[in-house]
């Protein structure tokens, strides 16, 4: 694989082109989850533009384009450059003070194309083209994103892009990357405006928390230790047309390709801990000395999911965590355990989502064990596709394994790619101790060849 050593400019705070409003804006009960206060990580892939009609691409100077067109999105997210403050335990607001965010230029001495074939993850390096961010999980009084542009020598580039959690999720950070790569193309505005109106996901007084089974029991559950965090591997996988179908032979019923690859990759999951680390349950799925517990992050836009709907333009966390247990008979077949995904994602009502911002607002939080606990977010249809900066286009991106935060690594992220063959995929991201990695790899080919 493909080395190489980004040269980085000295870090800049990058301000609002204009004056913004100044103030306190009080973040969402939603936003406020201690598990989001860190910062995430993006990074997109760009080229340069072939000549269309006849026109040349115009030569651009990158980093000098894209540092004007993030200051220009500032004056819209005026709130991303402010600092978050916490008004009270586990709540936060943000202190729109336009103090600016951190941007750094880098270039590296390799060609796009050295990055891999298809410019599918896992790429080269990945922690060359991301700022250094210090601790990933302090978050107050600090910069609200980082922002580092990467230039290979073909004329190709990288926008790497920390975040912090609590300030937007995925939807919102591409949503802010649009505005800028709208702006650095010349538009006079972003297509879509943003909107705060975080007060729509803030908790019921009094809180009502009984549409969440699996979250809340009047029989505490025993303390689970965490998974040993050292000699952790981190890979990716590939589901393109000839996997997808061969998953779909397994089942009889409709299933979509998020529900056939989530299921998959539980139970191969599963497997490979019991196997490799001697716990969770058998490969024969007769016995369990631990619930196999599957979280899901739901997004609650549209118009089915609240009323009021969450507006077009709002940035903010939009989503929710639904569950599912292993268990029986269901273990022992894609089939079965598809079924568990499909019957947890039914579960999202607007009931449920309500319950789960009230958990939240009183310091609850998803039954999570760290590293047994199988989270998957779907981020297959978040918008990167629309980022275009008119002189160049996107060819590749999503969320890397990378930093020294281990829970966040352990998330799932389904991610569309193209392979080799230009064939639309998806790929997920699978974090496991390496003995369980090496038996995952097995037991994922197996069943991809069933």
């Amino acid at each position: 694989m493909t080395t190489f050593k980004a040269h980085q400019s000295n870090p800049e705070l990058v301000m609002p082109a204009s004056p913004t409003p100044q103030g306190s804006k009080t973040l969402s009960d939603v936003d406020s989850q201690i598990p989001l206060w860190f910062y995430a990580t993006v990074i997109e892939f760009f080229r340069p533009r072939d000549a269309v009609d006849g026109h040349e691409t115009p030569v651009v100077d990158v980093a000098k384009a894209i540092r004007e067109a993030l200051a220009k999105a500032l004056v819209y997210y005026y709130p991303i450059a402010g600092r978050l403050r916490e008004v009270s335990k586990g709540k936060l607001a943000v202190e729109c003070t336009g103090e600016g965010v951190v941007f750094v230029e880098a270039h590296a001495d390799v060609r796009l194309d050295e990055l891999g074939d298809a410019l599918v993850p896992p790429y080269p390096c990945i922690e060359e083209l991301v700022c250094d961010i210090g601790d990933a999980k302090d978050v107050v009084g600090r910069p609200l994103m980082f922002m580092q542009v990467t230039r290979f020598k073909c004329g190709g580039f990288a926008i790497g892009v920390s975040i912090c959690h609590n300030m937007a999720d995925a939807y919102g950070v591409i949503q802010f990357l649009k505005c800028v790569t709208d702006l650095a193309r010349g538009q006079e505005h972003p297509a879509v405006l943003p909107v705060w109106d975080r007060e729509l996901l803030m908790a019921r007084n009094p809180p009502d928390l009984t549409s969440l089974p699996f979250f809340v029991s009047d029989e505490p559950s025993p303390p689970v230790q965490p998974m040993a965090m050292d000699k952790m591997a981190g890979d990716y996988f590939l589901f393109g047309p000839r996997e997808i179908a061969a998953l779909r032979s397994q089942v009889t019923e409709p299933a979509t390709d998020f529900e056939l690859i989530t299921a998959a990759m539980w139970m191969c999951r599963e497997e490979a801990i019991a196997l490799a680390l001697g716990c969770g349950r058998s490969a024969d799925g007769s016995q369990q000395q631990r619930a196999s517990s599957l979280l899901i992050t739901m997004n609650v836009r549209g118009k089915a999911k609240l009323t009021p709907p969450l507006p077009r333009g709002f940035y903010g966390n939009g989503f929710v965590f639904v569950e599912a247990e292993l268990r029986g008979t269901a273990a022992s077949s894609l089939g079965g355990t598809v079924e568990l995904v499909k019957k947890a994602k039914r579960g999202m009502t607007e009931e449920y989502v309500r319950s789960m911002v009230d958990l939240f607002s009183v310091g609850g939080a998803a039954p999570y064990a760290q590293g047994w606990t199988f989270v998957v977010s779907d981020i297959t249809r978040i918008g990167e596709d629309q980022l275009d900066l008119g002189w160049a286009e996107r060819v590749a991106g999503g969320v890397p394994i990378v930093g020294d935060d281990h829970a966040t690594k352990l998330v799932s992220y389904q991610m569309r790619c193209k392979n080799a063959d230009g064939d639309d995929c998806v790929v997920a991201s699978m974090y496991l101790p390496e003995p369980a990695m090496d038996k995952f790899k097995e037991k994922i080919l197996l069943i991809l060849a069933s």
